[in-house]
């Protein structure tokens, strides 16, 4: 994947350049266990070099296909993210900081994949869930919903003595 989603540093001068990138499916496929296995986004990355370093401005938008926590059918989902990202030139590579990398000064591109892969996948929200529709309905399967309803247990709540006591005492201060 190396030089799909690089920018070539050798050459620029002082300034600010714009790159457009395509991630699709092969994108994520290219990563073994991604949340993410099918999606289609746009990277747009405005570098703006400065004499002691490169900053980096990157704004992912599009969607990714993930699962639904509730009814396990897969969706798209919309995506969006923007993140900064330094460059320093030094001896070796470093990435103690997520937000600042030193890189070597012999190099001469630089590969922005594993940042998109980790930009992408930190937009995922913890909670997957199909969006409702107009009406504020869900669009989950039904099938598998009215499934879940049935196993739902319908009655009193068992009461357990030890926490009934504790209550009693809560409700008396």
């Amino acid at each position: 994947m190396t030089g799909l989603y690089s920018i070539p540093l050798a050459g620029l001068k002082e300034g600010r350049y714009t790159y457009e990138f395509a991630i699709g499916d092969d994108f994520f496929e290219a990563y073994e266990g991604s949340e993410i296995s099918r999606g289609e986004m746009k990277a747009e990355v405005t570098l703006d070099k400065r004499s002691t370093h490169l900053e980096l401005n990157i704004v992912i938008e599009g969607s990714a296909e993930v699962i639904c926590d509730r009814c396990l059918d897969p969706f798209y989902l919309p995506l969006s993210s923007t993140n900064r990202l330094y460059v320093k030139q030094g001896r070796e590579w470093e990435e103690n900081d997520p937000d600042m990398i030193i890189m070597p000064a012999d190099e001469h591109e630089l590969d922005l994949s594993q940042y998109f892969y980790e930009y992408t996948h930190l937009a995922l929200p913890l909670k997957r869930i199909h969006p409702d529709n107009d009406q504020g309905r869900s669009t989950c399967d039904p099938e598998m919903i009215r499934k879940l309803e049935d196993h739902l247990v319908a009655g009193e709540e068992e009461s357990d003595a030890r926490w009934d006591e504790l209550k009693k005492l809560s409700e008396n201060n």
